[in-house]
């Protein structure tokens, strides 16, 4: 797991420092502290591939002219048995570095010698990050939202366990609370509809639950026979669970208490929801370490258990019947209830358990959440009651999601109004392949706002970057095969110091920066830089493709170099889409 971009970052500082102990031992400038340098990869490669400000910053110190400083450096710099070939000074007393063809070399080399590990680094250092994303309301399927949201989760998952922390990742299933009650409601009114005379009516003529849920929706307006209340859930979804119940047993619930109605009808359709989701997601590319059910911290007590040592601590009070974190010792602007005077807890104190379950009971290192953007004011609540706890609430990341628009056409898709049914991940994955879908997810950073066009999704053409990406990889399995069948096959010692031309080096460059991609990514949480490797990848090898002859290399000895660069394009956009979780085509 080398990072050989780092490595040289690492000599070329100590040889900077060196060559100032030099001129210090001379005389030649004053034993004072050196102020901190930079040293960085130019955007411009004419400027050499690495450059460093350490005359400039150390001018004021040296009371000397920066151009005056820089060659002064370059007089003692020792480059003999560095991966530099030369250095010169620039401008005002800019330090630019030029790697020699055995680091370039050398970078090729390295990446087919790891292959399925290429990119990896010790960066995480083993700690336990748990990521938790998704976890959709189980009463219904997943939107939109949590199409991006399980993209960006599982990518980020990817990423942790690639800069070197063990990562799981899990979905919290809210099963139970207000939602579920909310749920429970709806089934139930839904299924006493059914059992009217205009409910058998529809049941009788209509066989089909999809049918017959689209007609009951759209006699559920107001003055209309099936008239529902505010404080329920108005999906089809929740007609097609009642009539499937009816069907299986006709009028059995009719004469029920509500209680009992409601328990049944949630018994059935709860679990079948979950069901779906962890089938929806599969499809997806998601499948998780660890399903974690609410219910389960309120079995353990554990909701109880949180509230009363904040009560022991002095960290929360109780004040007419009920009772308060004291939020304003956290920063907060206000207090909040943890549980009502009716006893009932409020939906942050199983969330609170949660997360001393996941941080001190369970021992994870960091948990990272990723949530829609309503849940700014949430995450500081969450924190707050977790430093109450004596947890560390630095241990708590949170991603922050912004939604998502679809467009076609240049216009914005809405909802059905016809048929109740919002644009979900399901219906999203039945008109745009599974991989566009996770690649277009990660473009943007989680906070931008996003426009995810249908129609760029579905085109075959340089236009849409995953179809970019996956070409490049397809055109090189093509070209392997095409010369395998030509007899032509890559020797294992192959010069690769051949790889001179100023496209094969930039494209070596880019694909020696994956490790250091990919701990940014994490540092980050931002699966976003991956996607923009992988494209700016795929452009610098069509352009080295395009313009640097493979078959036709003018000798054996540069086309056996330049099969062995390619196989490690291949190598490096297969750990890509790895991380990515999009498919690998070896023809397109």
């Amino acid at each position: 797991m080398s990072d050989l971009i780092k490595t040289a970052s690492v000599q070329l500082r100590t040889m900077i420092n060196e060559a100032l102990g030099k001129l210090v031992a001379d005389g030649l400038v004053p034993l004072v502290p050196v102020p901190a340098f930079g040293i960085e990869i130019p955007a411009d490669r004419s400027h050499g591939d690495f450059a460093a400000n350490t005359a400039m910053v150390c001018a004021k110190e040296f009371r000397m002219p920066p151009r005056k400083i820089a060659e002064l450096i370059l007089e003692k710099l020792d480059l003999a048995e560095s991966p530099f070939d030369h250095a010169e000074a620039a401008g005002p007393g800019f330090l630019n570095f030029f790697l020699g063809k055995k680091w370039f070399s050398a970078v090729v080399k390295n990446i087919l010698e790891e292959g399925d590990n290429y990119g990896r680094t010790d960066y995480g250092n083993g700690k336990k990050v748990l990521v938790e994303f998704v976890s959709a309301n189980p009463t219904g399927p997943m939107h939109i939202g949590n199409a991006r949201g399980g993209a960006i989760g599982d990518c980020l998952a990817s990423v942790l366990d690639r800069a070197g922390f063990e990562t799981q990742r899990e979905f919290y299933v809210n099963d139970a609370g207000n939602q579920i009650e909310k749920f429970g409601k709806s089934l139930s009114l839904r299924y006493m509809q059914l059992c009217t005379d205009k409910g058998q009516e529809l049941m009788k003529s209509l066989t089909d639950t999809e049918a017959l849920a689209a007609a009951i929706y759209a006699g559920s307006g107001e003055g209309q026979p099936f008239e529902m209340p505010e404080d329920v859930y108005l999906g089809t979804d929740i007609i097609e669970h009642a009539a499937n119940y009816f069907a299986m047993q006709p009028f059995s619930l009719r004469d029920c208490n509500e209680t009992e109605r409601r328990e049944k009808l949630v018994g059935y359709a709860l679990p079948l929801n979950i069901q779906g989701l962890e089938r929806d997601l599969k499809k997806y590319g998601i499948v998780y370490d660890n399903w974690f059910r609410e219910s389960s911290i309120h079995e353990k007590g554990e909701t109880k258990r949180v509230v009363d040592k904040l009560l022991e601590k002095g960290k929360a009070y109780e004040q007419d019947g009920a009772v308060w974190f004291r939020g304003t010792d956290y920063g907060l602007d206000k207090d909040f209830v943890l549980r009502r005077s009716n006893g009932l807890y409020t939906y942050i104190v199983p969330d609170i358990a949660y997360h001393y379950n996941k941080l001190v009971t369970r021992g994870f290192d960091k948990a990272v959440n990723v949530l829609g953007a309503d849940h700014h004011g949430y995450v500081p609540r969450l924190k707050a009651a977790l430093s109450a706890l004596d947890v560390d609430s630095d241990k708590l990341d949170a991603v922050l999601m912004q939604m998502v628009r679809l467009v076609r056409n240049g216009e914005t898709v809405k909802l059905s109004k016809r048929s109740g049914k919002a644009i979900t991940l399901v219906t999203l994955l039945e008109e745009i392949p599974v991989d566009a879908a996770r690649f277009y997810f990660n473009l943007r950073e989680a906070n931008s706002q996003f426009e995810f066009d249908l129609d760029l999704a579905v085109e075959k053409s340089s236009q849409n970057p995953v179809y970019y990406v996956q070409y490049a990889h397809a055109r090189i399995c093509s070209l392997i095969n095409r010369l395998r069948e030509e007899g032509i096959s890559p020797a294992e010692d192959a010069d690769t110091d051949l790889l001179e031309d100023p496209r094969e080096r930039e494209l070596i460059s880019h694909l020696a920066s994956l490790p250091g991609e990919i701990v940014l990514a994490a540092r980050k949480y931002d699966p976003s830089c991956i996607t923009k490797y992988a494209s700016t990848l795929a452009a610098l090898f069509h352009r080295f493709y395009d313009s640097c002859s493979v078959r036709n290399a003018p000798s054996r000895e540069l086309m056996e170099a330049r099969i062995m660069l390619c196989t490690a394009v291949k190598t490096v956009l297969e750990n890509v889409s790895d991380i990515l979780g999009i498919s690998k085509p070896e023809k397109m």
